[in-house]
């Protein structure tokens, strides 16, 4: 296609750029092409589209990748990195400039699914997802597993026989999810939030087998670690081999090394179970026979206690403190007695010395007023004392060892071991000293009859 001119009338802008756009368009060259440069004034449109320029060191050009191709991106493009891009030129009428629209973008020098699973790894440790203080402990002793994976993998061939071998005991509750593939995420949320919600189990292990970068991206998947950082059960994630590490692992409260190691975490060895509860039998059988010899020396210290081998001399120190009561009681009245009477002494003196008869009557309303408070005083405080010595007389009754013989009851003695207390201290024929309340009296011992 060429370009007519007539010399006397000049083109327009128009033309001309819809010419140049068209020689673009048809160029085979420029259709399909790859280039190679550094990302720079890179802007994300609130639609999605990008808008950034493609540079090397001595040119550039405007690039534009619109929302249907950007969203395939799995990185986040940012200045000053290094890509690759496919697409085609193509000019822009109405400002007169080419750009470039770009269909695909790679990371230049690392794979794309490297770069985006570092760029992730960076921004979900920076909102804290990563965070040991969200780690839940596992249960030392489960009562039921759940296994998130795919039903028809080997690696739940493996952890469902390690369990059983382990703890046989348990129940386990299989999720079955789709491990590969575009739907495979969105399963493996399903299942989180169904174990959450059905609250079956009190451990879930999340994973699958081995495989390449691009088998288990699923778990690396920004949903999948939402929802397992979200999750109320405490998760063992399980993914690949030793090697492997997702970012399921970085979120999970426990990362297992392979779905046969995360099935050893999850559940305690039978054996070791059962040596674990001997240990703790023969702990408990120690701790309980240190006790009771305590208790039994406790209690020999009281039996042989002097209180108890003379309960008389409680009840003569109670007697004294009552004695000692009675005699601050009796100081007490008599100093304040004195005192006010001094008092009293005084101002009828000074009474005495005041000549206005005027003031007579007042100083008689208060000798009047003082005498009624001494007197008040005094009932006050013998009311109070007589009180705390009636209280005091109640208690010792109360531990008098004597009071007992006022219902009934006696003490017997003999000449040679006092206070008889077991039929083992009597002997047929012998006689026995008795003590009832109002009396004593003396008694042979006729039979004795030892209970069983």
């Amino acid at each position: 296609m060429g370009l007519k001119q007539n010399q006397e009338q000049p083109l327009t802008v128009k033309a001309l750029t819809k010419y140049i756009k068209l020689k673009f368009d048809w160029d085979k060259n420029l259709q399909t092409l790859l280039l190679k440069g550094e990302i720079s004034n890179f802007k994300r449109h609130s639609r999605g589209h990008f808008y950034f320029t493609l540079k090397d060191d001595e040119a550039q050009i405007n690039a534009v990748m619109f929302a249907s191709a950007a969203k395939k991106v799995i990185f986040s493009p940012q200045d000053g990195m290094q890509v690759i891009v496919k697409g085609q030129i193509t000019v822009y009428e109405a400002g007169g400039s080419y750009s470039l629209y770009v269909k695909e973008m790679n990371e230049d020098g690392i794979g794309n699914l490297y770069v985006a699973f570092n760029q992730m790894k960076e921004r979900l440790d920076k909102e804290g997802l990563f965070d040991s203080k969200y780690k839940k402990p596992l249960p030392k002793f489960p009562e039921s597993i759940g296994i998130i994976t795919s039903p028809t993998g080997a690696a739940i061939r493996d952890v469902l026989s390690t369990i059983k071998r382990r703890f046989p005991g348990v129940k386990v509750y299989v999720y079955p999810a789709l491990v590969q593939g575009e739907k495979a995420a969105a399963s493996v949320v399903s299942c989180i939030q169904q174990a959450n919600e059905m609250k079956l189990v009190d451990t879930l292990i999340v994973g699958r087998g081995g495989g390449s970068i691009e088998d288990l991206w699923t778990f690396n998947e920004e949903k999948v670690a939402r929802a397992i950082f979200k999750s109320q059960i405490p998760i063992i994630s399980a993914v690949g081999h030793e090697t492997d590490f997702t970012i399921a692992d970085f979120v999970a409260d426990h990362r297992a090394p392979t779905p046969t190691g995360a099935a050893e975490m999850a559940v305690p060895s039978l054996p070791d179970v059962l040596k674990y509860f001997n240990q703790l039998n023969g702990s408990l059988n120690h701790n309980f026979s240190v006790h009771m010899t305590y208790k039994k020396q406790q209690f020999l210290q009281l039996q042989n206690h002097y209180i108890l081998k003379n309960p008389q001399t409680l009840f003569e120190q109670q007697l004294l403190h009552v004695n000692k009561l009675s005699d601050t009681l009796q100081f007490y009245l008599q100093d304040r007695i004195r005192a006010q009477r001094q008092q009293l002494m005084k101002l009828t003196h000074d009474l005495n010395q005041y000549h206005p008869f005027q003031r007579l009557e007042v100083s008689q309303q208060k000798i009047k007023f003082l005498t009624h408070n001494l007197n008040r005083v005094i009932e006050q405080q013998f009311f109070k004392t007589s009180n705390q010595y009636g209280l005091t007389l109640a208690k010792l009754e109360m531990l008098n060892p004597l009071s007992v013989l006022k219902k009934g009851y006696s003490v017997l003695r003999n000449d040679q071991e006092g206070t008889i207390k077991s039929v083992g201290q009597l002997q047929v024929g012998q006689k026995v000293h008795g003590v009832l309340n109002d009396g004593t009296f003396l008694a042979t011992i006729e039979a004795i009859e030892e209970n069983e």
